[in-house]
């Protein structure tokens, strides 16, 4: 780690109060590295989506709209990187405004082209899958109440049994087990609303997942990926791509899927509500999401 850590939320508060945004920014442009370029082509901004710039309800503060549109008019290189499938961050891209570049989906295994000048305004460029039969066997052997999911890429889901309301996006088709685990997948998802995160973790120890990579999220939800795939991956390639300095990258989030991001980046930022483990992997740590930390970052980056 490069740069100095602060409490989330120390920045935000003086005495009962909340410091107006630009003064949070000001003290935190303290702690961005001097070797970073300032907002401009020269810099990559990898963003998490939900609990960096969403809350949890799915909400985005106009503080964060703005200051991402401000970072993006300068110049700099935006973009999201999130374990959500396509068909979910194509409408935050467009809420966002950006409507070229590039966003990293499934925790790295698809990355998408974003053109307006394209029929769908992005194209599938980078996808990378696995066998996720043997695996999900495993799980389904110590967890049968499980219910399991597989991206239809840039389609929807095919899951066992309904997840809860709203939790999985496009089109959502029942299939039998088999049927599920017949064809190469980017991305696997179990969820079990009865377990805990620990749980979670307690499960994957006692599985002993091999040959493949994974995530515990913040609810009771497990993502399965392929080995050696994350965020990282896909954003080192397409820093190559863009031929950017790996000195000029700054990377936002707030779960264990941005654990790695977090670490490659030049400048990794947790969010204020992170996990210990995530705000340990993370250069700096920026207020909560509901204090718009993220905001708070990327107005630290202009104007220096």
């Amino acid at each position: 780690m490069t740069g100095e850590v602060v409490a989330g939320g120390a920045a935000a508060r003086e005495g009962n109060g909340v410091l107006p945004l630009g003064a949070r920014a000001a003290r935190w442009r303290e702690l961005v590295p001097p070797t970073l370029p300032a907002a401009g082509d020269e810099l990559l901004v990898a963003l998490d989506i939900d609990g960096t710039l969403l809350s949890h309800a799915g909400e985005l503060s106009a503080a964060v709209a703005e200051a991402v549109a401000a970072v993006r008019d300068a110049g700099a290189q935006v973009v999201l990187s999130t374990g959500r499938s396509v068909q979910a961050v194509t409408p935050v891209a467009e809420q966002l405004g950006l409507s070229r570049g590039w966003a990293v989906c499934s925790n790295g295994a698809v990355c998408i082209r974003l053109d307006p000048e394209l029929d769908d305004g992005h194209v599938i460029s980078d996808v990378v899958t696995f066998d996720p039969g043997p695996t999900l066997r495993l799980l389904r052997e110590e967890l049968p109440s499980g219910l399991f999911a597989v991206e239809d890429l840039g389609k929807g889901f095919k899951v066992t049994a309904p997840f809860p309301m709203g939790e999985l996006s496009g089109e959502v088709q029942v299939v039998d087990f088999e049927e599920l685990v017949s064809a190469p997948a980017t991305r696997v998802t179990l969820r079990a609303p009865e377990l805990s995160s620990a749980d979670f973790h307690e499960l994957v120890r006692r599985v002993g997942l091999h040959g493949v990579g994974y995530a515990v999220g913040w609810t009771a939800w497990l993502d399965i990926s392929p080995e050696g795939v994350n965020k990282a991956s896909a954003l080192e390639m397409l820093r190559g791509r863009m031929d950017i300095d790996p000195a000029a990258t700054v990377a936002m989030g707030d779960g264990s899927n941005d654990l790695e991001m977090l670490e490659w980046a030049a400048l990794g930022v947790a969010m204020g509500q992170s996990a210990a483990e995530v705000q340990a992997a993370a250069d700096a740590v920026t207020d909560d999401v509901a204090h718009d930390g993220a905001a708070v970052v990327l107005r630290a980056l202009l104007d220096r």
